[in-house]
């Protein structure tokens, strides 16, 4: 089977997890040109030996003729501009969550995609990660029965910098952080979000007030066949990365998720004690790689992917409502909510 080559545009924390898996990875795709406007990080990621193209323009990128798909981990955004000059491109296209800001941006975007005929994948890793990935093995097996209520924990352990979390860039919390539950929820209840009513404000975080955004979250929220979910989400928890999520059934209950990161409990006079996970790079980085995995088994094999555009549409959507509905004071259809 041939070997893909790989770009990756953006070199965050995100681009720079793929870009280093990519350079390890043995076979099947390569990584052959990045795309930042910060050329001595890529060198100093790469080595001076690489021979992966550094772009400052990520136009230039998408002329390259070598370039067989690419990776789009640049700040929400930006996302719109760069994926459909992808699609035109004819690259295969990994688009990193939100997908854009506004349901406009992303309609247009997937209507490029369409009209373009290439491959879409949205990077909605927790679908990948071990945990999670079995759970859904297990409801589908129907060892909890019907799913009826999904409860899910989305807490970061500082605040982030106030531009990077300006709603203006990011969507906002909600849209940022708390749409992986939605997505998660679609996924593992089967079914779709018909209402949200959230309540948020700024607790924690007070630099975050300068750009309108605030820093916890509640999201209660009822689905089409009548089941209940309920989201927290925050940026400043203080003691970890703390992800978790438990799916109640007719006959059982699945917990998934984890705080303690080593195995070792501390036993003293003082008191029982565990380390916890300490960011997203620890708790997720093996679903990131396989979540990339599936992107280039997908190219290769010109099959969908498990998560593509309608799941990127949908959990935007109910992004948008939760965020009109916190702002609003009040419950949203979903189906009724317009762009924010």
């Amino acid at each position: 089977m041939a070997t893909i080559n790989l770009g990756v545009i953006g070199l965050g924390r995100i681009g720079r997890i793929n870009s280093r898996y990519l350079l390890g990875r043995a076979e099947g795709a390569r990584l052959a040109a990045v795309s930042t406007r910060r050329p001595k990080a890529a060198a100093e990621l790469l080595g001076q030996t690489s021979s992966v193209k550094i772009y400052t323009n990520y136009h230039d990128l998408l002329a390259d003729p070598a370039i067989d798909g690419v990776l789009v981990v640049t700040h929400t955004h930006t996302h719109h501009d760069i994926v459909i000059a992808a699609a035109e491109a004819g690259k295969a296209v990994f688009c990193e969550k939100p997908i854009a800001l506004t349901l406009a941006e992303t309609d247009s975007m997937l209507a490029a995609v369409e009209k373009a005929g290439v491959l879409f994948q949205v990077g909605f890793m927790r679908r990948f990660d071990k945990g999670f990935a079995a759970a859904k093995q297990k409801i589908e097996a129907g060892d909890i029965g019907t799913p009826i209520v999904a409860q899910s924990i989305s807490r970061d352990p500082n605040c982030p910098e106030p531009d990077w979390a300006a709603p203006a860039n990011s969507g906002g919390m909600i849209l940022d952080l708390a749409i992986h539950d939605f997505d998660m929820f679609r996924w593992l209840m089967g079914d779709e979000v018909q209402r949200v009513y959230a309540e948020g404000g700024n607790l924690t975080c007070p630099a975050l007030i300068q750009v309108d955004d605030i820093d916890t979250a509640i999201i209660n929220m009822r689905f089409a066949n009548g089941g209940l979910g309920y989201v927290e989400a925050g940026r400043n928890c203080r003691y970890g990365y703390d992800i978790r999520c438990e799916i109640r059934g007719t006959e059982g209950t699945l917990k998934i998720g984890y705080l303690q990161d080593t195995p070792v409990l501390t036993l003293t006079p003082q008191g029982v004690t565990h380390d916890t996970v300490a960011w997203f790079e620890e708790r997720f980085t093996p679903a990131y790689h396989a979540q990339l995995d599936h992107f280039i088994d997908c190219v290769q094999q010109e099959k969908e992917p498990l998560v593509g555009a309608s799941d990127a549409r949908m959990a935007l959507h109910i992004s948008l409502a939760a965020t009109q509905s916190q702002t609003q004071g009040r419950p949203i259809h979903v189906a009724e909510t317009q762009d924010v």
